[in-house]
Formats: C-alpha cells, structure tokens, sequence
C-alpha cells in the first residue's frame, strides 16, 4: 500500500502507484471519488517510486532497448484539499525519432468507505462521474487533463531530445466544506519541534515521524484535528486523537486545543442507544458517507468508547501542566464538568466506583482500545459476556478525577477539590482490591458482567502505570512481569501474554505489539522512577522503526520474540501512517528530555541541546 494525504483527501494506491482495485483509490470525507486511476504505459518499466512528502508521489518510468534507455517518463502526482495534481514529463533520450501511446484508466464508483472495507453491499447507479447519494447530496469527480483527449490516450512521435507532458487535475465537489485555517507548511510545522538528536538514524525516525503528523492534520472550525491513519481512519477520531495530542505537547499545544475544542462542541447531549450517545459522553467518531448519513450505520456521529471521556480530561489537565493555559480549562468547564458526571453515573449503573460498558451489535461490542470482538477473554478463552470493566480505563478515571481535583483547587472551589481527591483515592482502592492478581504479578485485564477477573496476562497493566492508579509498592513487581518473557517480545509488548488460550502473534489484539500501547508503558515507567526500564523500551520503538523500509512506526506488527538482525513479522493490514504511532516517536524524546534532566541520556535518544 502506498498512502498519500493532505488535509481532507487522501489516496490509497498499489506500490506502482495506482488505483487498480479492492480499497485502493482517492478518497474524501469517507467516499471514494476514483476507484481506478491507471496510467497505462506500455514499454516502460518502473525504476524509481519515492514518496519525499506523504502528499507527494515521485517516480522514473523507463523504456529501455538493449543497454540504454530510450524514452524517459517522470510522474510526479500530488495531493491538495479536494483533489490532485498531476504531471508527466516524457523525453526521448535516444538518438532516434520515438513513437509510443500511453492511456489514462479513471472511473468512479463514490463508494461508501465501509464499502470498501468489505463491511457493507449497496446497490447504486453512478453516471460518468457524479453521482446522487439516497439522501439527495450530490458529489463528482472532474478531471481536467491537458492536452484534452477525449478517450484519455495519447499517441505521441519524439524527435530525439524531444520532450513531452501531460497533465491532470482532479478535483473532488463535496456537500461538506467544514474548514479552519490553513495547515501550516511541512517547514513551518518541522520548526514546531526543536529536536535533534546525536544518532543519525534516530533522528531520520524523528523526521518521518513529524513529517507524518503534518500529513495527517486535517483543518477544521474548531483547529487543527489529526486523522488516527491510512487508509480507514481520516475522520475526528476521539481515542487516538486524544493519546495522539497528549503525546504532542507540550510542542503541538495547538492540535491539543483544536482536539479539545471539537470534541466538547460534539459532547453527548441525549441518550441514543443507536449510537451510543449519553450525555457529557465524549465522542469516538465522525463519518460523511453515505451509508453513516442515512442511518445502515451509526458512525455519523458515533459515541461508543468507554475511554475517551476520562481522556478528555486528562488531555485538557496535561495541555495546562505543559503550556500554563488555565483559561482554557476555564472555557470548557462545562465540558469536563459533564465528562465526570458521565464517568459517575452512565458510566457506572451499578454504582460500584468502576467505569463499565455494554456491546453495542450494530457498532462495538469492545469499546476499549483494544476494540476487536475476541479481545476480551478469560484464562480459559471463553470470551468475556456481559458489561466489562476494562483495567486501564480505571487508570485513565483516576487521573481524570485528580485532574479535576487541581481544576477546582485552581478555581477557589475547595470542597469539590477535596471531593474528587477523595473519589480518586477511593477508585485507586476498589480498583487494586478487584483487579490484583497476587499469583501472576499483574493487574487483570478486565471483570466481566458478573464482576469475574479475566486472569490473563496482557500489556494493559503498563497504561496503569502511566496513569498513575498503581500503588508504589507494588509497582517494582508489575514491572517486572511486564517485562517477563511472555509479554516482552524484544519489539515491544505483546497484547496477550504467550501462553494464554487466545494468542496469536499476528492477531490484532491477542499477542500482536501496538508500538502506542508501549509508549504509554515507556511513560509509565519514567513516572514512577524507572529510567533505565523506560530509555529500553524507547530506544526498541526506534530501533523497531528503523527496520521499517519508510522509517516509520507502524499500527503494530507480529508479537514474534525479535531474532538479532531480523525484522518484526509485520501485519498485513495494519494502517501506515498512524498518528499516535507517529506521535509516540516525539513522546520518547520528551521522556529522554524529562530522564535527562535527573541522569544523562545517552544512545539513540541522546538529544543535542
């Protein structure tokens, strides 16, 4: 898969750099707008295809004869908001007059995202290049190709040195123009992170990293939101857009206010079991296709994530900490203000002090990160029925309410800081009295429907970690069961321990290693005074990306135990780029920067300063 982005529009295409079948194709607001884009170009052969910018596809095709070449073609496609450009540059470097025809494939199906997924089947009529959604909004493709041919094919004669071009430009007419201000230039945005790191390599991995972030930020009235990845997912997305601003700051304050600026506009306001809606209920996603629009899904405005509320208000309570802006948190009171009535109330039915959800069949019945179905298991590998209380949401309630408990204590409020201090210290007894498995050294991942642990080893325990909720004392033990064999691959941790019923290494969340998921651990660590255990587990999420052929972090790759000299077992479809993997790169250097400022800092986080 080869991904290009900028802004709202984005395309998925074959490593020739072509729109040619199943998902690939250019895409906006969750519609395909070409399903084939195909330069046919017979003779020629592919030499060179770069991607210098993830908005920008450069490539050498060659027609060769004998030892040398004879026409030289050079592509170069980029991606703007609603649409493209295009150029080909044809030379004939030979000394003989050259003939050769060359064609342009296009057609458009504006197929549902999820369609393209494999995850729905409608039926409709497309004409040409338009087309009438069932609920009457119109969208179209148009394509202006110079020099203009009817049928999109060309027969070309080059004197020698004779040069050629062809040119397109598509644009993609969307009913929803939603926009902010203008991203900031790939320059402007490099500039926003003075890193630099002694290791070459490392630094190479900081710059693909941010120049992803760049590519993934999309503008809207709100601010700056990024996409959580390519291909599925460029769309205001709650949970990853939240870890991924967190992991930002302090030098992407703006994305942390645009992130929480968009998500309190579309907070909860009524109970809609449909889309999992509630009251004071952060949101989980936000789809414009049509099959969300007229109601065969419930993403147009999707509320089912236990875990983005309490997120919400650790995000808000870190943006202050790093960037001293209190009157932002004083703008959205509000807000957080009805995210921790949520957390208490719907969140908790059965008033046992522990956050819970339901599965929803027509959106998701794991409403956690690790959202898969067959995510929740027990020991045995029965599956886990009923409401689940995940652990690291319990971690992540915790520091929502301490947050809240400076918030009030900044705003005079004194009594209702005490309040919720005294919450967050009852949580962070219920919690270890529930959830602490004294034989396995761990915490469990989660208490079914009928409040029974699910006594499995799994990378869970490191979020708790990172939120804080684990007791000093206990903390040395659980670091090292998370660093035992079974967790530990070398790579990263593994989801679910090896000897558990239901791993699998190259599963999506029974075995596989989530670099995001290990991050968090990493920043676990640094907070309770492991720096050596915490600079390791850095240096592997580099040393990982540095395996990978664009230098990047993918969404996870195979829980394998690493082998010297090899790299990870990768997952097929896992999403490149990802934003929070993309944000964990910058997350490491501000830990290396914290660990530093205690001990030196040497290796591949070794920072110049």
């Amino acid at each position: 898969m080869l991904p290009l982005k900028e802004d709202d529009t984005y395309a998925v295409l074959s490593e020739q750099g072509m729109a040619d079948g199943e998902e690939r194709g250019f895409y906006r607001h969750d519609t395909r707008y070409l399903s084939r884009y195909v330069w046919k170009l017979p003779g020629f052969s592919l030499l060179v295809s770069e991607t210098p910018r993830p908005d920008r596809l450069v490539q050498h095709w060659s027609r060769i004869e004998g030892p040398s070449q004879v026409v030289g073609l050079r592509r170069e496609l980029v991606l703007e908001r609603g649409g493209f450009r295009e150029r080909l540059e044809l030379e004939n470097t030979s000394l003989q007059t050259q003939t050769l025809e060359i064609a342009l494939e296009a057609a458009a199906d504006f197929m549902d995202l999820f369609e393209a997924r494999g995850w729905y089947t409608v039926q409709r009529t497309v004409t040409g290049f338009s087309y009438t959604a069932e609920d009457g909004l119109e969208v179209a493709t148009h394509l202006d190709i110079t020099p203009d041919s009817p049928g999109r094919s060309w027969r070309l004669t080059l004197e020698p040195k004779e040069q050629a071009r062809v040119e397109v430009r598509g644009a993609f007419d969307s009913p929803f123009h939603a926009h902010g201000v203008e991203l900031p230039s790939y320059e402007e945005w490099a500039r926003r992170f003075p890193l630099h790191l002694e290791s070459g390599r490392s630094q190479r991995v900081l710059e693909q990293a941010i120049s992803d972030l760049r590519a993934l930020l999309f503008s809207l009235p709100e601010g700056y939101f990024p996409a959580a990845g390519i291909p599925w997912f460029v769309c205001p997305f709650g949970r990853d857009s939240l870890l991924t601003a967190y992991m930002l700051l302090p030098w992407g304050a703006d994305v942390a206010r645009g992130v929480l600026t968009y998500l309190a506009k579309h907070q909860g306001q009524v109970v809609d079991p449909f889309r999992d809606e509630e009251p004071g209920k952060i949101l989980h996603e936000v789809r414009q296709g049509e099959l969300s629009r007229t109601g065969k899904v419930p993403f147009i405005r999707y509320y089912g994530t236990v875990d983005a509320t309490p997120l919400f208000v650790m995000l808000l309570h870190e943006y202050w900490l790093t960037c001293g802006d209190f009157d932002l948190v004083r703008t959205l009171q509000p807000n957080w203000e009805a995210a921790l009535q949520w957390m208490t109330t719907y969140a908790d039915p059965d008033g046992d002090g522990l956050l819970e959800f339901s599965p929803n069949e027509r959106g998701l019945t794991v409403q956690s990160w690790k959202d898969s179905g067959d995510s929740q298991s027990h020991r045995d590998g029965r599956l886990a029925q009923g409401p689940i209380s995940v652990s690291e949401v319990q971690g992540y309630a915790y520091a929502a309410y301490r947050a809240a408990a400076q918030f009030y204590g900044v705003l005079g409020e004194e009594a209702k800081a005490e309040h919720w201090k005294a919450r967050a210290a009852e949580l962070r007894g219920v919690f270890h009295e529930k959830f602490w498995l004294p034989e396995l050294g761990t915490y469990a991942m989660a208490l079914d429907g009928d409040k029974q642990p699910l006594e499995v080893l799994s990378s869970n325990p490191g979020h708790l970690l990172w939120s804080g909720i684990v007791p000093e004392e206990v903390a040395p033990r659980l670091v090292r069961t998370l660093f035992s064999e079974p967790l530990w691959s070398g790579w990263g941790l593994r989801t679910l321990g090896t000897g558990e019923a239901r791993y699998n290494p190259l599963s999506y969340h029974n075995g596989s290693v989530w670099p995001h998921d290990t991050a968090l651990f990493a920043g676990g660590l640094a907070r309770y005074g492991f720096y050596d255990e915490a600079l390791k587990v850095s240096e592997a999420l580099f040393r990982l990306a540095m395996t990978q052929h664009d230098l990047r972090l993918p969404e996870l790759v195979g829980g394998y135990p690493k082998h010297e000299g090899e790299p990870p077992v990768p997952y097929p479809a896992a999403c490149r780029p990802q934003a929070w993997d993309a944000a964990a790169v910058v997350y490491m250097l501000r830990l290396a920067l914290e660990i530093g400022d205690k001990r030196p800092v040497q290796g591949l986080l070794e920072i110049t300063r």
